[in-house]
């Protein structure tokens, strides 16, 4: 088997545990989030982030390892075709279900009518027009969410897919030049000037940039991190040697060096957790079958509507398993209904149009 061959397979989801290790991610978002939804503090925290916090980071820096992938795979119009593909048509149902069935019936619970749902504000219908873009600029639905340990937050898992989206645009530029497809320096300087920014962003107050820019610097670096790494294993492969210390190194970086020391440790870790991807196996039904996002999107809704309905007084076990249990079963619904047929659709076109040369 050639280089070439070995990191192809790499990809591929029937022989790494990727589909997993997101799923596991989504998890620990969920696990982080449930303290806070059902007021039990504010949980296990590193270097002053709560688990949620790294789970993100994660997820940044396997996305910017498979999306620079996807990039170079495709020409920038098919690319983003798969991009909106993947993130819009779940996030947007997701809104209109909170909308719909998440936010009324939690209502419903709580005074047993409806009256004033649709114009006590903040209302449904701005809910939907605020959020569509994938910039979470409101969370709560009028009084719906009152009388909660963590009120007025219908969702508060989105606010990241307007920064991975951000990453998505970023990479796109990028790989409209050869000399990115070509060598792993302008990668490197991206990501090594990312880092830098997000080490300085305590200086950049005076520049009176909003929240969304301290976001960026902070979770950009993860994504270039990424990207850097996807360079070197397509280049070079994954060879334990490689994947076992760049994963060791990553973890204690992140441990150990304060503020900084997840970004800096982005490439190793996505070098670490392929490689480990690769060791480690996952169920087939896992395999062929990726509910991570919608576990990720529908956790928060369903752990609230869970402590509307009281579950989380009967203990916090119970509550952290049903919370996961029927966030399976609406990302499952999600994946089967509307994720797997829409990427179907959106390859479909990738498919016939890749008769023309990528740029």
């Amino acid at each position: 088997m050639t280089s070439g061959d070995r990191v192809a397979r790499t990809f591929d989801p029937r022989t790494n545990s990727l589909n997993l290790f997101r799923l596991v991610l989504a998890a620990m978002v969920l696990f982080a989030h449930a303290f806070y939804i059902a007021g039990r503090g504010i949980g296990p925290h590193i270097q002053g982030e709560n688990l949620g916090g790294w789970a993100v980071a994660g997820f940044f820096v396997l996305s910017g390892f498979l999306i620079t992938r996807s990039r170079f795979r495709h020409r920038l119009g098919d690319y983003l075709v798969l991009r909106m593909a993947r993130i819009l048509p779940a996030f947007w149902v997701c809104l209109l279900m909170t909308v719909v069935v998440f936010a009324p019936l939690a209502l419903v619970l709580q005074s047993r009518s409806l009256d004033g749902y649709l114009t006590t504000g903040p209302t449904p219908f701005s809910f939907l027009w605020s959020n569509w873009t994938l910039l979470m600029n409101q969370y709560d639905i009028g009084t719906t969410l009152a009388a909660v340990p963590y009120p007025g937050a219908w969702n508060g898992s989105l606010w990241s897919l307007y920064y991975e989206f951000a990453c998505y645009l970023v990479v796109a530029a990028a790989g409209c030049f050869a000399v990115v497809r070509r060598s792993v320096t302008p990668l490197l300087v991206m990501w090594a000037v990312s880092v830098a920014v997000r080490a300085t962003d305590g200086h950049w107050a005076s520049y009176q940039l909003d929240e969304r820019a301290v976001l960026l610097a902070k979770l950009l670096p993860y994504f270039l991190g990424g990207a850097v790494a996807h360079f070197v294993v397509d280049r070079y492969g994954l060879p334990h040697l490689l994947g076992a210390p760049a994963l060791v190194l990553g973890v204690t970086a992140l441990a150990t060096i304060p503020h900084v020391g997840g970004q800096l440790a982005a490439p190793a870790l996505a070098v670490g957790l392929i490689w480990l991807s690769t060791v480690l196996p996952q169920p087939r039904t896992i395999a062929r079958h990726d509910i991570s996002y919608g576990f990720y999107i529908y956790a928060w809704p369903m752990q609230q509507l869970l402590v509307v309905a009281g579950l989380h007084d009967q203990g916090f076990v119970l509550y952290l398993l049903v919370s996961a249990l029927v966030t399976a079963a609406m990302a499952t619904a999600s994946w089967l209904l509307l994720e797997r047929p829409v990427m179907r659709m959106a390859q479909t076109r990738v498919t016939a149009s890749r008769s023309v040369t990528p740029v």
